[in-house]
């Protein structure tokens, strides 16, 4: 049972790498952590909190090197979308955390679905460096407020939806990409701080998968230049396609 245990979380810390990894260059790493962490035996509730934290360090790279190009959208301030970002996080992680397990449960193939249907899209659709706006102030800011939410009560697909959003709204997609991180990164900041309460925390597995993403993501950063994209997304949403059919059978 412990050698057993053991190769468990060396499946996980070398997912949680892969993870980091694909995050920094494509994003859709929560495809891999979701299930690896599952596998060590927790329900899809516990594994998507659990997966938030862990993924979140090799986030806060990500946002920091992207500061210096953001910028307010829509006749919205950047402070405002971060205000909005931080209400919305902490909103969805309450309604998460209230949520019983048994029906997240029955929820999670969908929202994996749905995940995965917006990375693909967001992936392989082609984007206009600049669009004219099509969101006033109010629609961006109820936009962001709504994907806010929803990235605090899962939190997959949430970057695309925002590139869809913030390029609706005017901003160029060099400005929507840097906008994107810095409030992904709020979104979870304030989901975590609830999270980090929680019991449904596995510290342990989160500990492994947190050094895991780290590395990964560190390695990935460096890696940049030199992988083929368009690969990792498909290689993501084949991942989300099959953690979709996984979870739908699971579920019947």
């Amino acid at each position: 049972m412990a050698n057993a245990m053991t190769m468990t979380y060396v499946i996980l810390f070398i997912a949680a790498l892969w993870a980091g990894a694909q995050n920094a260059l494509a994003g859709g790493g929560t495809f891999i952590t979701l299930p690896a962490l599952m596998l060590t035996g927790m329900n899809a509730l516990s594994a998507n909190i659990t997966s938030t934290i862990a993924l979140f360090p090799g986030q806060i790279a990500s946002t920091w090197g992207g500061r210096g190009h953001v910028t307010g959208v829509g006749g919205l301030s950047f402070k405002v979308l971060v205000i909005l970002s931080f209400i919305g996080g902490v909103l969805g992680a309450t309604l998460l955390l209230v949520t019983p397990s048994t029906i997240f449960a029955r929820l999670v193939p969908w929202l994996v679905l749905f995940a995965t249907a917006i990375f693909a899209y967001g992936s392989f659709m082609p984007r206009k460096a600049e669009r004219p706006p099509v969101l006033n102030k109010w629609g961006a800011a109820g936009a962001q407020f709504v994907i806010a939410v929803y990235g605090g009560y899962f939190g997959g697909g949430i970057g695309f939806l925002m590139l869809a959003a913030l390029t609706a709204a005017g901003l160029a997609i060099r400005s929507a990409s840097a906008n994107k991180n810095v409030l992904a990164g709020v979104m979870n900041a304030s989901a975590i701080a609830l999270f980090v309460f929680s019991p449904q925390v596995h510290w342990l597995p989160c500990a492994i998968a947190s050094v895991g993403a780290a590395i990964g993501g560190w390695i990935g950063g460096h890696m940049v230049s030199r992988v083929n994209e368009k690969l990792l997304r498909i290689t993501a949403v084949a991942i989300g396609v099959a953690l979709t059919i996984g979870l739908f059978v699971r579920a019947a």
